[in-house]
């Protein structure tokens, strides 16, 4: 997942799924919500616990910067490119089906991660959690939506969402402490336990269910979109340590550009049977969200993905300390999101969508400048409080005006769009800032040659002992200039949401 919280329309995918006219008993209904609490839970701690235990796991396995960034890339990529294609593929063969086969390949890949003897074989375990993920999430919460009818759905929701906040809030803690007690590859081996109660509950008492209008899966748009990502997240990862003007690198994002630009070009033709309808983009507001979306989250994901290798290189955080140190951004969104919609409703979105994604600028921009080797409650807490306000600020309305700004015909369809921009937000974020990262560092590492920087900089983050004073602090101002970038992506995701927004009603819908 992308750091620390969900992408924003969930929530916006159960409500958009009809609900199968086969009756359901009160207790089919109940251990129906368990099986897809337990799913989807999964799938979001395992997303958010990975970026604790990054820190133990380079260290552990010799790993440098850029093998350790895949290890949070490969699953993105994945998730990202066939989140859409699992959905219809849930919506076409059954609801049930998918998910237990998402929650099979999930659990074999997170036993293979825990099992893993280097660096190689976690990042291939990764890739296919990945691939189990983007079939387990979107069934989970279609067979949510379609085992509870209009009058339960909002109750329903309301425990799915209390029981994810609390996964939220607890998840990075319990994974630093795993880490700390007994081994990072305990994180992964989780999985199980929680994969057997959710598969035997989904066999036991939930019904199956389709959509008899579903459409064929867009293989073509999916492989085509799955390259062109891996190209650009490849080609961005190798600038360390090849440079930007590398024939391969530059081969790569050429490549990766080319396979988006076909990507597009079979949606277009695709038609309304495209994954990704191109005619969803004529509403202003979905364009508009999903820069925002988009914007917001590569923001979050770059933030969650380096934030604990500072807590620990420089802060000298345990990974339960790093944990704990992100605990008040999920009880902010967990008790403020009800909040934060009311008050969109009350005034609008368009507000909302400036306001927050600025005051989460605003909480990026005290990570640039707070000193992480000082108290906790003085330098971070302020700043993960402030980048919590705004983040809760910005979800509830982003979801509601995905949904409004295309018509509930394609609602379902716009809410997975969404999503899938904010998984790819983050998967661009790692790789980009990744490289950003390596560039700041060199500047302050002035007249190191680029492959003695790229091995400093590995040195710095596996927290090997021959670190020199220069390589620590060379990182520490490579920190902050990552953060600062951040904080300018959420801010230019306010100015976008105040200038492109317009009032729910006032657009026809595509």
């Amino acid at each position: 997942m992308i750091g620390f919280t969900r992408p924003p329309c969930d929530a916006g995918i159960i409500r958009a799924t009809p609900a199968a006219p086969a009756a359901l008993s009160r207790r089919h209904k109940r251990m129906t919500l368990a099986a897809t609490i337990l799913g989807s839970s999964m799938a979001f701690i395992d997303g958010s616990v990975v970026n604790i235990a990054l820190p133990a796991i380079q260290q552990a396995l010799q790993a440098d910067a850029a093998s350790t960034r895949w290890i949070v890339n490969a699953y993105l990529l994945l998730l990202g490119a066939l989140v859409l294609v699992g959905g219809s593929a849930a919506d076409l063969y059954g609801r049930r089906r998918i998910f237990l086969v998402g929650i099979a390949i999930f659990t074999a890949a997170s036993i293979a991660c825990g099992l893993s003897p280097d660096i190689t074989v976690l990042v291939v375990s990764r890739a296919v959690q990945g691939l189990g993920a983007a079939l387990l999430i979107p069934a989970s919460l279609a067979m949510l939506g379609a085992t509870f009818d209009d009058h339960e759905r909002s109750h329903a929701i309301g425990t799915w969402a209390g029981v994810g906040a609390l996964t939220a809030a607890a998840g990075p803690v319990l994974g630093g402490w795993l880490v700390d007690q007994v081994s990072w590859r305990a994180i992964f081996l989780l999985n199980v336990p929680l994969a057997v109660a959710a598969a035997g509950l989904a066999v036991f008492f939930v019904g199956e269910s389709h959509d008899e209008k579903a459409k064929p899966l867009d293989w073509k748009g999916a492989v085509a979109v799955a390259i062109g990502l891996a190209a650009i997240t490849w080609g961005l990862g190798a600038i360390p340590a090849s440079g930007f003007q590398d024939k391969a690198v530059l081969g790569a994002l050429g490549a990766g550009i080319a396979f988006l630009i076909l990507f597009v070009a079979i949606e277009a033709r695709s038609r309304e049977r495209a994954m990704m309808p191109l005619s969803l983009y004529r509403s202003r507001n979905f364009s508009a969200t999903n820069t925002v979306t988009l914007l917001l989250y590569f923001a979050l994901g770059g933030v969650m993905y380096f934030l604990p290798f500072g807590l620990i290189r420089l802060g000298g955080y345990s990974a339960t300390q790093a944990g704990a140190a992100l605990l008040p951004f999920a009880l902010i969104m967990g008790f403020g999101a009800s909040f934060a919609g009311a008050v969109s409703d009350r005034f609008g979105p368009r507000l909302s969508l400036t306001t927050g994604p600025i005051i989460a600028a605003c909480g990026l921009a005290l990570l640039a400048f707070a000193d992480l080797g000082k108290s906790y409650w003085v330098g971070v807490f302020p700043a993960i409080g402030v980048l919590a306000i705004g983040v809760t600020i910005t979800v509830p309305p982003l979801t509601s005006t995905v949904m409004a700004s295309v018509g509930e015909a394609h609602a379902g369809v716009a809410s997975g769009v969404n999503n899938a921009v904010a998984r790819v937000a983050g998967l661009f974020a790692v790789a980009a800032l990744g490289a950003l990262l390596f560039a700041s560092f060199s500047h302050h590492l002035a007249g190191t040659p680029p492959a003695h920087a790229n091995e400093a900089l590995n040195a710095v983050l596996a927290g090997r002992a021959d670190v020199t004073g220069g390589a620590t602090a060379a990182f520490d101002r490579a920190l902050r200039t990552v953060m600062l970038v951040t904080a300018l992506c959420a801010a230019l995701a306010g100015v976008a949401g105040w200038v492109w927004i317009r009032p729910i009603g006032s657009e026809a819908t595509p």
